[in-house]
């Protein structure tokens, strides 16, 4: 399947050790750095990569995290894996509630921490988890980061970065990249 030209689904070279579901932001799309950057790093780990993409707009009056689950159930539905993983980013972090009714392993980038159910939903998932968030970004609450990194979360908090894990300077926003590449990359590599 492709969306818009593109790809929404790839294999990993060898043996699958599972499937990651991919869920993107309200205006950050599969294809942006930090979830192209995940998705490399889950089929370089040997899972196959089904990523989500819409548009946020759509869903209307619709709740957030109700219309996310509806998203992340029916891919989920279509999968045959023993392993499923999630990566969220932003918006997608609102499937953490279904994530933690299923034990599922997570990646959560830009987590919604500042909102209550989100933060509870992660705090109940007894799969593993990385959260990644920046102090800059009014979204990530650092108490809660704490609290869940006290609780077996694996947390990455980077001082300066903003919700999209950028700062005005480019340079050090790819900094920043590298970083969050280089913690999921060994946050996959420990499953």
């Amino acid at each position: 399947m492709t969306v818009g030209g593109l790809p929404t689904r790839w294999e990993p070279a060898g043996d699958s050790r599972g499937v990651a579901l991919v869920l993107p932001g309200r205006a950050y799309s599969p294809s942006a750095p930090l979830l192209e950057f995940a998705r490399r790093a889950l089929l370089q780990h040997g899972f196959a990569v089904q990523q989500l993409w819409w548009d946020a707009e759509s869903r209307g009056e619709e709740d957030p995290e109700q219309w996310v689950r509806r998203h992340v159930a029916a891919a989920h539905a279509g999968e045959d894996a023993d392993h499923v993983l999630v990566v969220g980013k932003s918006l997608g972090t609102r499937a953490a509630s279904y994530a933690a009714e299923r034990g599922l392993d997570a990646v959560w980038l830009t987590p919604l921490l500042v909102d209550p159910v989100v933060a509870e939903a992660i705090a109940a998932n007894a799969g593993r988890q990385l959260l990644v968030g920046g102090l800059a970004d009014e979204l990530w609450d650092p108490a809660v980061a704490q609290e869940l990194a006290d609780n077996g979360c694996d947390v990455l908090t980077v001082a300066d970065a903003d919700h999209a894990m950028g700062t005005d300077d480019a340079v050090r926003t790819a900094e920043i990249h590298l970083e969050v590449a280089r913690a999921v990359d060994t946050f996959l590599a420990g499953l």
